[in-house]
């Protein structure tokens, strides 16, 4: 059985407009996932224990600079700032920073860190192994809290001839409402 040619052009472009919408709702997580596996544009890798004690055993003596960045969106309601500024680490070696939140507001928030790595070619090395940044925050009126980051620069940084000879990594964060904060917000305010 033989299509006629209008109704061929229009089943075409028909799958054509299904197949464009299946890409737009995947480019997303998939643009997520090249981020977080190339390091690119800054996006820190995330390490298990294991992965960490291996980078450790390889036993570098060349110590980079950590300097630690803190913002926050408009409306967070919050003092957000690394409790140093810099560090000096060993290559390899795990490190631990801190930074500290406190709610200046007199309603409960959450809110979500975003976070990148400068040079953006770094991130490929930058390994977070737990941190603040991997779940939502709620922070009560006027509490204070410590949020720490266990990290390390991965030694294969050494072997990268974009890389290798950086001297210090900016790890940035900056925190944002989470959507359901937000939305009650928005209810209480009608």
């Amino acid at each position: 059985m033989s299509m006629d040619p209008n109704t061929r052009t229009g089943a075409l472009a028909l799958m054509g407009a299904c197949a464009m919408l299946g890409l737009g709702y995947a480019a997303v997580p998939l643009y997520d996932l090249f981020c977080r596996v190339t390091g690119f544009g800054g996006t820190t890798q995330v390490a298990t224990k294991a992965q960490a004690d291996r980078a450790a055993a390889l036993g570098t003596e060349r110590d980079i600079s950590i300097r630690f960045d803190a913002s926050l969106a408009s409306d967070m309601g919050w003092e957000f700032a690394p409790t140093q500024s810099t560090d000096t680490v060993r290559i390899g070696q795990r490190d631990l920073a801190t930074y500290t939140a406190r709610n200046l507001t007199s309603s409960p928030i959450t809110g979500t860190a975003t976070f990148n790595v400068e040079p953006a070619q770094a991130g490929a090395y930058f390994h977070k192994i737990q941190c603040f940044c991997f779940t939502e925050q709620t922070l009560e009126p006027g509490q204070e809290v410590t949020m720490p980051v266990l990290y390390y620069v991965d030694p294969a940084i050494l072997e990268d001839d974009v890389v290798s000879d950086i001297e210090q990594i900016t790890l940035s964060y900056t925190f944002h409402r989470a959507k359901e904060t937000v939305s009650r917000a928005l209810d209480r305010s009608q």
